[in-house]
């Protein structure tokens, strides 16, 4: 397997490149406007043949930003973007868009497997600047086959204000069936109405939104270059609420998101930490190798400390 290079753009982020290809950047600190709640987040990712799997910035939904670890519900606080769901009133622009903001790197650094780490920590403040949470973020990325890498995102957050924080989601403010929230991936425009694929098999529109699933994929056709490429998100076994809802569509856009907060908030005492680990896999491919990849995805996973 080749190994990977790691460029830190600092004050700014990651790069990095498998060979010639430059597999992914993580932005740490954006230059998002406030009403987007500026976060992190991964964009451009590419197969490791060069072929784009994200999309930033859609105009119909401009706080999408590739893969970012997005919450629209942390008590009345919204560290989504845009406007908040309000129960009897809809969707709502409100003074409550947070922001994830950098504080320090802990980490980045080429390892001896050929992989990458990269950890940092953050700040989750209000708009109003009250702070809800520091956040320790560690990142690995690794090749696993010839067409095949695996990214892993850990995050543990923990509450330092002094009341309990409620981190939900549109569905448990009154929205049926719209449980986004957490590790949130968007794909490209020619990904539509693509295929999401299961360990119990396959649909697509919005057929396998809300179910439970540990692992769940995405395979999309590429505008330009012929061929279609895999992407697979798996939620670890230790997570809370494991196995996660998943808010998934193919209709409008592509988009998968482990949920979970979906049907249930979970509730963070103050000083209390609360832990999510996730593993996504990025591949050329079709519908028929989506389990292959997951079981690489699940293996880098389980070997994490």
């Amino acid at each position: 397997m080749s190994a990977l290079r790691l460029t830190h753009r600092i004050g700014r982020g990651i790069e990095v490149h498998d060979g010639d290809t430059e597999l992914f950047r993580y932005t740490y600190m954006p230059d998002s406007p406030q009403l987007e709640s500026p976060k992190p987040y991964f964009h451009p990712i590419r197969t490791r043949s060069g072929r784009i799997v994200s999309l930033f910035r859609p105009h119909d939904h401009v706080w999408h930003k590739g893969i970012a670890w997005s919450l629209p519900v942390v008590n009345d606080e919204n560290f989504w973007g845009g406007p908040t769901y309000v129960r009897g009133r809809s969707y709502v622009q409100l003074s409550n868009d947070g922001a994830q903001v950098h504080a320090a790197v802990d980490a980045a650094e080429v390892c001896p497997d050929g992989g990458v780490r990269f950890a940092h920590t953050l700040d989750w403040v209000t708009e109003s600047g009250s702070r809800l949470f520091t956040e320790r973020r560690e990142l690995t990325a690794s090749v696993t086959a010839e067409d095949t890498w695996v990214l892993t995102f850990e995050t543990a957050m923990t509450n330092i204000s002094d009341a309990s924080i409620s981190i939900g989601s549109p569905t448990t403010r009154g929205r049926e069936n719209a449980g986004y929230g957490g590790l949130f991936w968007r794909g490209p425009r020619s990904f539509t109405g693509g295929t999401l694929v299961t360990e119990n098999g396959s649909g697509s529109g919005n057929d396998l939104r809300g179910q439970h699933h540990e692992w769940m994929a995405f395979v999309g056709e590429h505008d330009e270059v012929d061929g279609s490429a895999l992407v697979v998100m798996l939620d670890a076994v230790e997570n809370p609420h494991h196995p996660p809802a998943w808010f998934a569509r193919s209709e409008e856009f592509a988009c998968l998101n482990p949920a979970p907060f979906f049907h249930e908030e979970l509730s963070v005492a103050p000083q209390q930490t609360v832990r999510f680990r996730y593993g996504v896999g990025v591949a050329d491919g079709e519908e028929a190798d989506a389990s292959k990849l997951a079981s690489a995805v699940r293996s880098v996973v389980a070997r994490l400390p």
